[in-house]
């Protein structure tokens, strides 16, 4: 890599920073906003709060990657085009070709960086977030790697996982008595939350803990009498954006096992796979938007409209998501459509700007 390339990747690079650190201030400004309705209730304090969003930024991060790289690429270029650098740049040798090339060093670095808060930062940050808030509103329950845990009156309640119908799994019921000793222990595979409040359960193992012996039954399935409001297991719902490429792989496999609709993890799957292209294909658009010399067009507009695009991007993605799920969209169409869709715009604007 020569001077010139180092020259307007840091260029570039720096932009796409400013651009990404003032999304997720102001992101975080209405997340705030957002969040001050549930201070008060349980032990959600400010203190929880500022940790809550914070805990979250590497995900919003995620997300705006790609619009940070169009708006930094877009600043930086329109920089060297005002000030004759880019000019001069192309009178030193430097071909469209090889500006292209080093635009696409500059994307590559910015799709890695998106790829690792995906796969590995933001995933986990974003879970541990929910289930800070989570414990601190309702107090009663706690979450972690063997599930929910919640207590309910003389009752402690474990529950490994629940379907997105609302199926839970794994459930374990610890019944104490008076005198705080155990008295009853109960496994199920499975249950079903009923319309009043009450758990049907099915496949059950009760142990009853007498004085001098412990008593076994099965049953195929009964109710329990517990009285925990159904928003309150939506803690453990896997939001499928908090998930990544290998979490949801092995996910959409189970759900498939549990003859569970596994429509949005799919296309969320896709996305994710096809997400960090979207930061390579946008320094790309924001070369096409970019006026090679301040003769060419209105600077000023041509940004404007870049800019305009690229959140166009950010919105139509997330809105193409829910309405690919409405009418039945293939998945693999519904993640890679928009990142395509920019790609082709890309090649056509370049290729119109060369023809001038």
């Amino acid at each position: 890599m020569n001077l010139i390339s180092r020259y307007i990747i840091r260029q570039m690079a720096v932009m796409a920073v400013y651009a990404l650190l003032a999304f997720l201030a102001l992101y975080s400004f209405f997340e705030i906003i957002n969040e001050v309705s549930d201070l008060g209730k349980g032990s959600y304090n400010g203190a929880t709060m500022a940790q809550y969003v914070f805990m979250q930024m590497p995900a919003r991060a995620y997300e705006l990657m790609p619009l940070a790289v169009l708006i930094g690429g877009l600043v930086s270029l329109s920089q060297l085009a005002a000030g004759s650098e880019l000019t001069v740049i192309k009178a030193s040798g430097i071909s469209t070709k090889k500006l292209l090339l080093i635009l696409s060093q500059f994307g590559l670095i910015f799709a890695i960086a998106t790829v690792a808060l995906g796969e590995w930062v933001a995933p986990t940050l974003s879970q541990k977030a929910e289930n800070i808030k989570a414990a601190a509103i309702n107090g009663k329950i706690s979450t972690g790697n063997t599930g929910l845990w919640l207590k309910e009156k003389n009752s402690i309640i474990n529950v490994r996982e629940m379907l997105p119908d609302h199926t839970l799994l794994g459930i374990k019921i610890w019944a104490h008595n008076d005198k705080n000793e155990l008295a009853e222990a109960v496994e199920a595979d499975s249950a079903v939350l009923n319309s009043d409040g009450s758990w049907q359960l099915k496949n059950i193992h009760r142990s009853i803990m007498g004085t001098d012996k412990i008593e076994t039954s099965a049953a195929a399935e009964e109710t329990w009498p517990i009285a925990v409001k159904r928003n309150l297991m939506d803690v453990l719902l896997v939001k499928p954006d908090q998930m990544s490429v290998g979490e949801l792989t092995t996910y959409i496999r189970h759900l498939q096992n549990n003859s569970q609709n596994t429509q949005i993890y799919a296309i969320a799957w896709w996305r994710k796979l096809v997400y960090p292209v979207a930061a390579w294909v946008m320094a790309l658009v924001a070369f096409a938007f970019t006026p090679q010399t301040t003769r060419h067009g209105n600077m000023g507009l041509k940004l404007f409209g870049g800019i305009c695009l690229g959140l166009l991007f950010h919105f139509a993605g997330r809105l193409f998501g829910f309405t690919s799920q409405l009418y039945g969209v293939p998945p693999f169409l519904a993640g890679a459509l928009p990142t395509t869709a920019f790609a082709l715009l890309a090649v056509w604007l370049i290729r119109k700007q060369e023809k001038r």
